[in-house]
Formats: structure tokens, C-alpha cells, sequence
């Protein structure tokens, strides 16, 4: 089981968009996929028409258990599978927003997400992590469990300096783990015809050019479509232009996970 976590400091940059069309392309290409939403927001949840503010069993649930240290717990009782074939979903409650201040004094607090999966790394191929977008557990916890980082960036100039606070919260986090962040800079809703949009992603790739993917993810209506009809995009319309640098990205991220595996295994 591979995990990955889609994560930036910065909201409306499509992490949620990622994590829905990777997740149903895994799907289709015949990987069990399993969904993990850890935003307080809870749009990954809401994609799946399910209501945060109603959840009774939830990624909350998890670290509630942690903090009374419950024995043999795991995630199952929370997975909720969709109407997709291949695609569960570990929903989120709006409940975890206060998770910071409940559990701000207790130890081993952001590695509940990454215990809790190793329970079920035999039933799913694939883990796709929806980040919250601010610095606290759950973000360290998404950061801690995933095996490589997608980072999604709009091509705009606000956004590449958020990416470098993003950038900064990896290093700390990751300080303590002796393999280095293994991480994708991913432009989004990015729109050819304007010139700032041009320009912001040919300045994205000279300051990281080993990290930001040699393509982007074009502006396309067929995602709000998709969003709108509760249905991964993939799943929605067989070919678009989102689908098709949705999959590349994915063909990307398969191969470079491998050749990742193989480097790690020599040294």
C-alpha cells in the first residue's frame, strides 16, 4: 500500500479536485483506493454527499480513540464505501477542527493517521490524504503517513509565495524521518491565455525545477460539472483536458514512486 498526501498551506488551489480524479483513475485502473479527508472543511466528504456537520463516524473518531489509548482500534469502523467501485472514503466531521486544542499536551499525537492505516494496508492499494490547509496535528499527520507528497499551486503570484511557507512546514516536519520529502509541485487551473499565468509557471519551474511536474492542469468546465454531479471526474467524462493531465500526472507519480522504491532499497 502506497499512501499520498495532497497538501498546501494555501486554500482554492484544487486539493480536493486532486485527490478526487487521482482517486477515481486509481479506481479504474483497477487499484482499491481509499480516500482519507483530514480538512476541517471536509470537501472530500462533502464530494461524496455526505454532511460533516452530521458525521457520527469519522477521522475524528480515530484520534479520539488515540487520546483514551485504545487498544486494537482501527479505521474500519469509520471507511465508508461509495457507490464507485474500487473508492472508499475515511470521512472527515467538522468535530476535527478542535482537534488541536484537545489534543495539543498529549505525545505521539501525529502519527494517529499513520498507525491507523498500517490496520489496513492489506485491503487498499492506494491511500490519497486530503491535508487541511493550515499547520497543526492534522497536517503533521498527513505529512507523517505519506510515502510521497503532491503539491498542488496555482499559477499565480500569491500562490508560489505561499508554496515557499509550504515548503519550509515539509522541512520541519520531515527533520526527524531519515528519508528525505519526496514531493511533486503540481500547477493547477492553469490558463494558458493569460499572460500572468505564463509567466507565474515559468517562474515555478527555474526556482524548483526538480520538483514541479513538466506539465500542468488546465482550467476545464467538466470539473465543476463532476464536482456539482458528486462523481470523480474520470468517472464523469471519459476524455477532457483536466482527465488527460489528470492521468499523465498519474502515469508520472506511479513511475516515479517506483524508481523512488528502487533507489531507497540501494542505499
Amino acid at each position: 500500500m502506497k499512501v499520498w498526501s495532497v497538501s498546501n498551506q494555501k486554500g482554492g488551489v484544487g486539493k480536493t479536485t486532486t485527490v478526487v480524479t487521482l482517486g477515481g483513475l486509481l479506481s479504474s485502473w483497477g487499484f482499491n483506493t481509499l480516500l482519507v479527508d483530514l480538512d476541517p472543511h471536509g470537501s472530500l466528504t462533502s464530494y461524496f454527499k455526505m454532511n460533516p456537520d452530521e458525521m457520527q463516524a469519522s477521522v475524528y473518531n480515530l484520534f479520539h480513540d488515540a487520546s483514551l489509548k485504545k487498544k486494537n482500534s482501527g479505521p474500519e469502523p469509520y471507511i465508508v464505501k461509495t457507490e464507485f467501485d474500487g473508492i472508499s472514503v475515511l470521512p472527515a466531521s467538522t468535530a476535527i477542527a478542535t482537534l488541536d486544542r484537545q489534543v495539543a499536551s498529549m505525545g505521539g499525537m501525529g502519527l494517529v493517521i499513520s498507525s491507523a492505516l498500517k490496520k489496513v494496508a492489506n485491503r487498499y492499494d492506494y491511500v490519497i490524504i486530503d491535508s487541511p490547509p493550515m499547520l497543526g496535528v492534522l497536517m503533521i499527520n498527513a505529512l507523517a503517513a505519506c510515502d510521497h507528497l503532491v503539491i498542488p499551486v496555482l499559477s499565480e503570484y500569491l500562490a508560489l509565495k505561499g508554496l515557499d511557507r509550504m515548503l519550509h512546514t515539509i522541512g520541519m516536519v520531515f527533520n526527524s524521518r531519515k528519508i528525505p520529502p519526496h514531493y511533486t509541485i503540481v500547477p493547477t487551473m492553469f490558463d494558458k491565455r493569460t499572460r500572468a499565468a505564463r509567466e507565474s509557471l515559468s517562474s515555478l519551474r527555474m526556482k524548483y525545477p526538480d520538483h514541479v511536474w513538466k506539465s500542468f492542469i488546465p482550467v476545464d468546465t467538466k470539473v465543476r460539472e463532476a464536482s456539482q454531479a458528486a462523481t470523480p471526474l474520470s468517472l464523469f467524462v471519459k476524455e477532457s483536458k483536466a482527465v488527460e493531465a489528470y492521468a499523465d500526472l498519474l502515469e508520472l507519480l506511479l513511475l516515479d514512486n517506483q524508481q523512488h522504491d528502487k533507489k531507497m532499497a540501494m542505499s
